[in-house]
């Protein structure tokens, strides 16, 4: 059975749902928070996965030799998205969203989600092109069935303060094009994974590639990751769905919480210091 079976990380247990907001057409849209403490003793464990996501513990000495760097220096100079310098910091707030986001597919939905395309970045103050999250749920991928699920997700953030900057309107724009750029995302991932030798994996995807010979259950979904100050939810249910391919498919999630950004620099921080 191909889903997420892990255990709920323990960071996870200060994420809930706390409410829901109707939009204008009558869609709804579930509020969750993030209630945590930059100094949590759980963001160790968080900043682990965090770490491992862009560059696994096994291959760190050897990528770093010859570079004259320490194991920190080296994320923190060469992987992780700047702290500062523009575009690093918009890079960083985006990619803290995405992973914050397919925890919650995975954890929370069930899904399994593959996260390979963080450690392949041609700059680390780019993002990747492409779907923000895929998850995927069949029993078994050598022998495909309707019922099977793939679920694309796209994320936008808002993690500092200021005036609610239509976030949740952004993701669903986007995630309106997922239907167009899905197949580049899948390709993309399955090369990733048969120059990784990850055979399973890659049928699992393999199994999603060609929905007319082998149908399945496409979903969408659109998520703003917000700062409490710039929560809105008079904005937030002014989100139009109208325009998306998929509506009758579509979830809607907004996440908010307190100082955001600097969670996500503490992250990236302990991410390296930890290393």
């Amino acid at each position: 059975m191909v889903r997420s079976l892990s255990p709920k990380p323990e960071y996870l247990q200060n994420f809930k749902q706390i409410g829901t907001l109707s939009l204008g057409s009558g869609e709804k849209c579930d509020v969750w928070e993030l209630a945590i403490a930059a100094d949590a003793a759980c963001l160790s464990e968080w900043a682990k996965r965090f770490r491992q996501t862009y560059c696994s513990d096994e291959d760190l000495d050897i990528l770093r030799e010859g570079t004259g760097k320490s194991r920190a220096e080296y994320l923190l100079e060469l992987v992780f998205p700047d702290k500062s310098e523009k575009p690093g910091p918009a890079v960083r707030s985006g990619d803290f969203a995405e992973l914050l986001v397919a925890d919650y597919v995975e954890f929370v939905l069930g899904y399994w989600v593959p996260r390979g395309k963080y450690a392949e970045k041609g700059s680390r103050d780019e993002s990747v092109k492409g779907v923000d999250i895929i998850g995927f749920q069949c029993d078994d991928p050598e022998q495909p069935k309707p019922t099977d699920e793939m679920l694309t997700f796209e994320a936008k953030a808002q993690l500092g303060g200021g005036k609610y900057k239509d976030r949740l309107q952004v993701a669903v724009d986007d995630s309106g094009k997922d239907y167009l750029r899905a197949g580049e995302t899948l390709a993309a991932m399955k090369r990733r994974m048969h120059m990784a030798g990850e055979n399973i994996s890659m049928r699992v995807v393999q199994r999603f590639q060609n929905a007319v010979d082998r149908p399945y259950r496409l979903l969408s979904g659109a998520a703003a990751i917000l700062s409490d100050e710039a929560f809105d939810p008079g904005a937030i249910s002014g989100t139009n769905v109208a325009k998306h391919n998929n509506a009758a498919n579509l979830k809607l999630i907004s996440i908010k919480g307190n100082a955001l950004m600097t969670l996500a620099h503490t992250l990236y921080q302990r991410a390296a210091d930890e290393a």
